[in-house]
């Protein structure tokens, strides 16, 4: 079960960051993927301790990845967001909008970054891993005719994203797939299409605790951190 309690360092990061007082909107919600709630320039809170996923991730790998990569995107967001018509607008807004867009690829890639960094940390959780159960399962078990199959092909979409990206598990058209982008690439864009999970396979999201073994960091994720219960409330939306 995951934990609302905010760690020390948590705190003075969220301290250091100029746009965390007043009219920051809601983080994520717990029940589901509506970063629309978010204003773009809030950092939003980890659901848990920053300890708390270890030893699978340690607290040294979430303060550099939480404190200093994502809290990096919603600094240059700012910047870059500030006197344009994306200033202050709702960050999925920002994504979608910007999606595709030559002329706003910076804006894009630190506003979907910002995004798929707070899909990954409610796609993880302390007492994470297992199966998937009721509906969801039907589903994942209709779609790759069973839960070790689902693993392996998420396992595989994140194994062979060929340098920085994402492994996402999404609803597509009523069936569960496993695909993978690259960069700040998003499912959020893709109509009709609706994220469950995923995992950060950029280096950084991994290479203090294992170094150059993906392979090592990807499975021990799925097998012990992986939220099914975050990826039923999503599938609850399609």
């Amino acid at each position: 079960m995951q934990t609302t309690s905010t760690p020390r360092d948590t705190q003075l990061t969220r301290r250091t960051f100029v746009a965390a007082t007043a009219g920051a909107a809601a983080v994520f919600s717990a029940g589901g993927t509506r970063a629309a709630e978010q204003a773009a320039e809030a950092l939003p809170e980890l659901p848990y301790a920053q300890d708390a996923l270890a030893p699978v991730l340690s607290a040294q790998t979430l303060s550099f990845h939480y404190g200093k990569h994502h809290l990096g995107y919603v600094n240059t967001l700012n910047k870059l967001a500030a006197g344009t018509p994306f200033a202050g607008k709702p960050l999925e807004e920002v994504v979608k909008a910007t999606a595709g867009q030559a002329s706003q690829a910076a804006i894009f890639n630190n506003a979907a970054q910002i995004w798929n960094h707070t899909f990954y940390w409610r796609s993880l959780a302390p007492a994470g891993g297992g199966v998937p159960s009721g509906v969801l399962a039907d589903a994942v078990n209709a779609s790759f005719g069973s839960i070790d199959a689902c693993k392996a092909a998420l396992t595989e979409a994140a194994l062979t994203q060929f340098g920085s990206g994402w492994a996402w598990l999404v609803a597509d058209k009523g069936q569960i797939k496993a695909v993978k982008t690259p960069n700040a690439e998003t499912p959020l864009t893709q109509p009709g299409v609706i994220p469950l999970l995923t995992i950060d396979v950029w280096e950084h999201a991994y290479y203090l605790d294992y170094q150059n073994r993906r392979a090592d960091y990807v499975k021990a994720v799925i097998e012990q951190r992986l939220n099914w219960a975050f990826a039923a409330q999503n599938f609850a939306r399609v």
